[in-house]
């Protein structure tokens, strides 16, 4: 089961290494991790998308909780959230299929952010469903290049348990 941990930090140097390091010395993978600070320029956020089953996620929230420099572990699947994440994808569709192109972009709610005589570049956000969704429905259009962003997420209002 995939486990969305948020680990708030110290904005050190070898932070990140320290954090990532206890992954992989315990041969635990990390699917997905975003950093960056928060309003407090001394403090980040790390948001790290892990795969197991509830023992070896609490195994893995108790080891970063003795980590120096971590202020705060919290695992997201005890807490009603939200999460989103960005993607970044250039197409270059025939000039016979570009509109059909913008109209799918359109009703994800993609932002065209960059044209070329010969590509668009399309900005699209949401839940991992969505953006699969997107990227199933324009692979016929000839993606050029991709990337993406890892999940970040939010507790709702109340931190309410699931």
């Amino acid at each position: 089961m995939k486990h969305t941990i948020s680990v708030l930090v110290e904005n050190k140097f070898g932070v990140l290494s320290r954090v990532s390091g206890l992954f992989s010395g315990r041969g635990f993978n990390i699917e997905s991790l975003s950093v960056g600070e928060t309003i407090d320029p001394a403090v980040s956020l790390m948001t790290i998308i892990t795969s197991g089953d509830d023992r070896i996620v609490e195994q893995i929230t108790k080891q970063l909780n003795k980590l120096i420099d971590i202020i705060k572990v919290v695992d997201f699947m005890e807490i009603d959230h939200v999460e989103r994440e960005l993607v970044l994808i250039k197409v270059s569709p025939r000039k016979t299929d570009k509109a059909e192109f913008l109209k799918i972009a359109e009703i994800f709610r993609g932002r065209i952010i960059d044209s070329g005589t010969q590509t668009f570049t399309v900005e699209i956000t949401g839940d991992e469903k969505k953006i699969a969704a997107f990227i199933e429905l324009i692979k016929p259009y000839g993606i050029k290049e991709f990337v993406r962003t890892g999940k970040v997420a939010i507790a709702r209002e109340g931190l309410k348990k699931k």
